[in-house]
């Protein structure tokens, strides 16, 4: 009885943490601090790597180093809470039973390119994780959208804004990375993605894919400003809306200048793992406070329950990295014999993406399919 009594006063609590008459999505502090300002994360990574060369590490061993904090602190937790939502909660796989089921054929996928192919996988990877880490900001984007057009201003809003929104967003992260694909110097950690990049692209003396995009991201840049102003100036700019894609195009786009391009995704994958785990643990505690999750995933249910906050669900989607770990130990120990006389480095990095990308990418492929319910919060905005 005490313990329904505690669970109860917790429940009571979050929810009327929601401010549900605002634009924000949970409350100004929490959006502020999960959403937005938490763009304080994207330089760590790269701060850490300059100090681990700094203080005489070998420039490999400092960036696997960052690779493998990262990864366990908080891009394998963000990775693996995916299934808390999906592998792990029945209407899910009621819904989409195929999507479960081809899920298998990903680290097929993965484990024969790390072998066969490893600059494939890599510039594949690239672009997948590219489009991904945009698809979630075009998500977070519709969540601020449907909750003002259903909860707080009753009204639809326009196609063109809406329009405008995803074009600035979606080029912002590729103009320079096209100038670094031109000019032959496209380089994740010791792999040459260039080799896989047909030299259409890759013309150092006609840059004109590098040209193009610019042209696209700047018609878009231009449409963004003119739009914020327009709606500013008739008092109807979604504040949290306007200041979070504003942040992320600024650090889109000037991400790929640096010169270690491995670990200066590590710091946007910081950022968007940091977002991913909130709304992911904000929706899962919404569905458990409103019983949704007994019957449906009820191993999740309890997680969600053990603690007011979701400290509990993060310890049980970074439990869930063992998984991970058997695949990195296994595939290290066989790396060796598959492919007699392989060098540190690549034989690191078979392992490391191997074990990574085998639940990586069915984690992408999974959050297509969640990155379309805008209606996932409506529990926690309905009085």
């Amino acid at each position: 009885m005490a313990s329904n009594a505690l669970s109860l006063s917790h429940a009571d609590r979050y929810v009327a943490e929601i401010d549900r008459g605002s634009l924000w999505l949970r409350n100004r502090r929490w959006d502020l601090f999960f959403i937005t300002l938490s763009v304080v994360v994207v330089p760590l990574p790269y701060a850490l790597y300059l100090l681990g060369v700094h203080l005489g590490f070998e420039d490999d061993i400092s960036r696997n180093f960052v690779n493998a904090f990262v990864a366990v602190a908080i891009g394998g937790p963000h990775m693996m809470s995916t299934f808390l939502r999906t592998g792990l909660d029945g209407r899910f796989k009621e819904r989409y039973p195929t999507l479960i089921r081809s899920s298998i054929i990903i680290p097929i996928i993965v484990i024969s390119l790390a072998f066969l192919n490893m600059s494939l996988m890599l510039t594949f990877f690239f672009f997948w994780a590219s489009l991904h880490v945009l698809h979630q900001v075009t998500y977070i984007v519709e969540l601020y959208n449907h909750k003002e057009a259903k909860f707080v201003r009753r009204s639809a809003l326009h196609p063109v804004s809406r329009l405008i929104d995803y074009a600035i967003v979606l080029t912002s992260l590729f103009p320079i990375a096209m100038w670094k694909i031109s000019q032959g110097v496209f380089e994740i950690g010791q792999n040459d993605l260039g080799e896989a990049i047909p030299e259409l692209f890759q013309q150092p003396d006609n840059p004109w894919f590098f040209l193009l995009v610019s042209a696209i991201f700047a018609c878009a840049l231009v449409a963004y400003i003119v739009k914020s102003v327009y709606e500013y100036q008739h008092r109807i700019l979604n504040l949290p809306k306007f200041t979070f894609v504003t942040l992320t195009v600024i650090v889109a786009f000037f991400t790929p200048l640096l010169p270690n391009l491995d670990t200066a995704f590590q710091g946007l994958n910081t950022w968007h793992s940091f977002q991913y785990l909130a709304i992911t643990f904000y929706i899962i505690k919404i569905r458990q406070i409103a019983g949704e999750l007994d019957d449906n995933a009820p191993l999740v249910a309890r997680f969600s329950r053990r603690t007011p906050d979701s400290r509990a669900l993060y310890g049980f989607s970074a439990f869930l990295l063992v998984g991970s770990a058997v695949i990195f130990l296994l595939v290290y120990a066989l790396a060796g014999v598959v492919k007699p006389g392989i060098d540190g480095n690549s034989h690191f990095d078979i392992a490391y993406y191997t074990a990574i990308l085998s639940f990586l990418w069915i984690h992408y492929y999974h959050d297509h399919f969640l990155f379309t319910d805008f209606e996932a919060l409506d529990g926690a905005h309905a009085a």
